[in-house]
């Protein structure tokens, strides 16, 4: 990594870090806060600054950087339509529909202007073959955006764990793109962390706080969620791709398995994929007596270990077929364990409802 890298991206950091300070008094007096109810447990009202922040702490860290921004242009048009959408939907809550529709027109700017997309699945075919798509590359390639966004967005649940685990997966990709030379790339991801990191500094129990500074709202899930699809896509398509498409799905799987899984559930239980609860795996392990601190750094260990398993097959040329059956597998026995789990702790919980009774 080059000095001017690094001094980007300490601008990157160093803006995040700033326009945190200076939006947090800001968005108590214009009502830009997150406030307790029934499933948000956290202590008084907090700042929902930390996607503004980022954003434009990584746009900084971008502009000085010496090298042409036009393949960039997408990337950015779509964040900040997502970081606007996000701020009016944490300022009174969008309906669903609305922001659907700009996520899905944030995936289309991707594709359309950008030509980020899925060309291919990769080598899965039982014939050894590369799996194409053909005419359903956009639809597919919009599909996958909008599931990368909405499974961010479904792991900003406790301070902490978002960011975290964006973290873990831009780290990742960062090394992919250090290791195949992708250097404009690696920039690019290196100034994300960066924002990434700040923000975690006030986002994260430590210092003795007892709760977040900030939180980044839905405006930052959804521009890190679409961040990460943009490198995922980029990084695993074409004839000098940088990874297989199926190791892009173990770089994220510990968010994808959850939001898959709590989605089947919810539908299993005659209910909304998309209606808000307290049932995804960070709250069952706070159930189960996990502290905050405890869960955010165990989800992020267990993510960054099915990273590992799939960088690691792809340094040994692990057939990419088998790796995504594995895959499969994998979220099958996630599946079927936190549905026994959950069933269990109900169980547990009326008879201990009963006995008080």
């Amino acid at each position: 990594m080059t000095l001017p890298v690094l001094k980007s991206s300490l601008i990157a950091f160093g803006m995040t870090a700033i326009l945190l300070c200076l939006f947090r008094p800001l968005a108590v007096r214009v009502g830009l806060v997150d406030s307790p109810d029934v499933r948000k447990h956290h202590d008084g009202e907090v700042p929902l600054v930390g996607g503004v922040a980022m954003f434009a702490g990584f746009l900084f860290g971008v502009l000085s950087l010496d090298a042409p921004l036009s393949h960039w242009r997408p990337l950015f048009a779509g964040g900040a339509l997502l970081v606007i959408v996000g701020v009016l939907d944490d300022f009174r809550e969008l309906s669903t529909r609305m922001r659907f529709a700009a996520q899905i027109l944030a995936a289309l700017l991707m594709v359309l202007w950008g030509g980020v997309e899925i060309k291919d699945l990769g080598t899965l075919g039982w014939w050894g073959g590369v799996v194409g798509l053909g005419t359903f590359t956009v639809p597919l390639t919009v599909f996958a955006a909008v599931g990368v966004i909405n499974a961010v967005n479904m792991s900003d649940g406790t301070d902490g764990l978002a960011g975290g685990l964006v973290l873990v997966a831009l780290l990742c990709l960062l090394g992919v793109a250090l290791a195949t030379g992708r250097s404009p790339d690696s920039k690019v991801l290196m100034l994300l962390a960066a924002a990434v990191a700040a923000f975690l500094a006030f986002n994260v129990r430590a210092l003795g706080r007892r709760c977040a500074w900030v939180f980044m709202g839905d405006a930052g899930s959804m521009f890190l969620g679409l961040a990460l699809a943009w490198f995922f896509i980029e990084l695993s398509q074409g004839p000098e791709r940088a990874i297989a498409p199926v190791t892009a799905l173990w770089i994220l799987a510990l968010p994808l398995f959850d939001t898959v899984a709590i989605m089947v559930r919810r539908a299993l239980h005659g209910r909304s994929p998309f209606a808000a609860d307290r049932q995804h795996l960070h709250h069952m392990l706070l159930r189960l007596g996990f502290s905050v601190d405890q869960v955010v750094w165990l989800m992020c260990l267990v993510s960054a270990v099915f990273a590992c398993i799939g960088l690691l097959a792809e340094h040994y040329h692990v057939p990419e077929a088998l790796m995504f059956y594995l895959f499969l597998g994998m979220f099958a026995l996630y599946f079927w364990s936190t549905m026994r789990a959950w069933r269990v702790m109900r169980f547990l919980h009326h008879a201990m409802d009963q006995q008080q009774a």
